[in-house]
């Protein structure tokens, strides 16, 4: 016979088991609900052309318009998995690596700061864009263009901590963008379930 803790049954609760939900609400608020600077960041990962940003090029636009965030995680554009994976005939891909890391407890029992880390991983060959940009830095300010100083719900205020450039060999280089999240009062109004998806917390329907 099994016995199940009724206190486990209602207050089964951790910072561990929200983080699909988190990474989930950092990546629309990135790649979708933050234009036009949502578009930039899009045409930086998807188009591998010195031009991506280039306004004049419309078939760019109608190309990231049709792209869903399912579609950017299954292509590779988007990860949490801290591995890279190349397709076929297809070597010049720029991706986000999402992680969270160094948690530690808050002083509201409910909730624990963490660290949000951006890594920005290009392929030299497209390192360089039109205008004396480069992709890597482009993608970098975009990232923290949209998302420092912001409270998300849940989450916390990010905060601005450090930036650095990583090499995994002679093709692949990047940045790496750390964030605190720190919560505070707004997080505690909120009523925020740890066991449904961050969009279903916010009232917003699931698909875009």
């Amino acid at each position: 016979m099994k016995y199940i803790s009724p206190e486990l049954a209602t207050n089964y609760k951790s910072t561990f088991l929200s983080c699909e939900k988190d990474q989930e609400l950092i990546w629309r608020k990135l790649l979708f609900e933050s234009k036009p600077y949502s578009d930039k960041l899009k045409r930086l990962l998807v188009i591998n052309t010195p031009d991506c940003l280039d306004e004049k090029q419309y078939q760019y636009q109608t190309q990231i318009n049709k792209i869903t965030l399912q579609e950017l995680h299954d292509k590779g554009y988007i990860t949490t998995i801290p591995r890279l994976k190349f397709y076929e005939h297809d070597e010049m891909r720029s991706c986000i690596l999402l992680q969270f890391d160094n948690i530690t407890p808050s002083y509201n029992p409910a909730f624990r700061d963490f660290s949000v880390t951006f890594t920005v991983l290009c392929n030299l060959e497209q390192w360089e864009l039109d205008d004396y940009k480069v992709r890597p830095y482009q993608i970098a300010g975009y990232i923290d263009g949209i998302l420092n100083g912001v409270q998300l719900t849940g989450i916390g205020r990010l905060e601005f901590l450090s930036a650095s450039v990583i090499g995994l060999n002679e093709d692949i280089c990047g940045l790496v963008l750390v964030y605190n999240a720190v919560h505070g009062n707004p997080d505690d109004t909120e009523n925020i379930d740890n066991t449904k998806p961050a969009l279903q917390n916010l009232g917003i329907p699931a698909s875009l």
